[in-house]
């Protein structure tokens, strides 16, 4: 820039390239290395979740669960408003096909991490509501209460 008589105008010049290492020492590296597991996503971490809350299950129902296959979906597939359920759900149950020729398909708990995340205060209401709604999805697939999964089960 240049003043001449107190106005001030730019000078032309290049245009400046701006970079994120302003001082000249690099682009900054990875802060955790992978195998640690603040590297890990949140989506990786609430995975975590879903599985040990079937890893706890597993002890007293392991061929029941050897058959069902638990996944996690961002937020519920938006279906045709319906106006006897208006809350968001937690998760969903897939039976799956009753054809015993068809072993492509079994039984699947679907949960939902948006929802889920919303709900939860912090990581350890997280951990406890995931397991909650695993151990009712679980028994409504078994057609037992909650209770019968999971001893200490204790609803809302």
């Amino acid at each position: 820039m240049s003043v001449r008589n107190g106005d001030v105008s730019p000078v032309p010049g290049p245009p400046r390239v701006r970079r994120r290492d302003r001082h000249g020492r690099g682009m900054r590296g990875p802060l955790a290395p992978p195998q640690v597991p603040l590297r890990r996503s949140r989506a990786q971490q609430f995975g975590d979740l879903v599985l040990e809350a079937v890893a706890r299950l597993e002890p007293r129902w392991e061929s029941e669960l050897a058959s069902v296959e638990f996944a996690v979906q961002e937020v519920p597939d938006r279906d045709p408003p319906d106006d006897a359920q208006d809350a968001v759900p937690l998760a969903r149950l897939d039976p799956g096909s009753e054809d015993p020729g068809d072993p492509a398909h079994g039984p699947r708990i679907i949960l939902y991490r948006r929802p889920l995340l919303a709900r939860a205060d912090d990581e350890a209401e997280l951990a406890e509501l995931v397991l909650d709604v695993v151990v009712e999805e679980f028994a409504r697939l078994l057609g037992v209460d909650p209770e019968t999964v999971d001893p200490g089960y204790e609803g809302e």
